[in-house]
């Protein structure tokens, strides 16, 4: 079988452990912890860093049919938003989850590696928003700001952090160069040539 791919979904993973499982007495066991953390910068991402921003996700919530799954694969589905077997939100941290998943066979061998640590961290897939992201292009980075999340995909426990899905955020990087006109140049050149600029016109101001 192979995944479904929905077109324009993008992909991030946590790195530091966010999973952990949640289990009391004379109550099915629970999956929770958090697939995204607001104001963290990721990992390089391939020439950009990238932060979410608190409220991000308040619109695409309520909307978004929301799976929980592992390691992105629909065919292994742990639980689902609309069917109350998943439950997500936003609380001052980042996106919180808490998934009761069912009780069969590859689920039970799966709580059992989050139970012993093998398996500690979260991805989530979603979609920006038209205008749901912002470039900023220093001397040295780049860093993409999401504001808004326009649907999220899915919540997923994943064994290892996969490279993320950014062919999406580099189109989107793109097209905001070319509207605010912005050369392909490496940005230390771009800071260059603006200060030689800078410089000729105040040598020119003062002869």
């Amino acid at each position: 079988m192979s995944l479904i791919l929905i077109p324009s979904v993008e992909r991030r993973v946590i790195r530091a452990p966010s999973l952990e499982l949640r289990a009391a007495a004379n109550t099915p066991p629970k999956l929770g912890g958090y697939a995204a953390l607001f104001n963290s910068a990721s990992d390089d991402l391939g020439g950009f860093t990238e932060v979410i921003s608190p409220g991000a996700f308040r619109n695409a919530i309520p909307k978004s049919d929301i799976r929980a799954l592992f390691n992105h694969d629909p065919n292994y589905v742990l639980g689902r938003n609309k069917a109350g077997t998943l439950s997500v939100s936003e609380d001052n941290r980042g996106l919180a989850m808490e998934v009761e998943p069912p009780d069969i066979g590859w689920v039970r061998d799966l709580l059992v590696s989050v139970e012993r640590g093998d398996i500690d961290q979260m991805s989530f897939g979603f979609r920006v928003a038209p205008n749901g992201d912002e470039w900023v292009i220093t001397d040295d980075a780049v860093t993409r700001t999401i504001s808004e999340v326009d649907e999220l995909f899915d919540v997923s426990v994943v064994t290892y952090p996969a490279y993320p899905d950014t062919d999406v955020a580099v189109r989107s990087m793109n097209a905001w160069k070319k509207q605010h006109e912005i050369v392909t140049a490496p940005p230390a050149t771009v800071q260059r040539d603006i200060r030689r600029r800078r410089q000729k016109l105040f040598e020119a101001m003062n002869r």
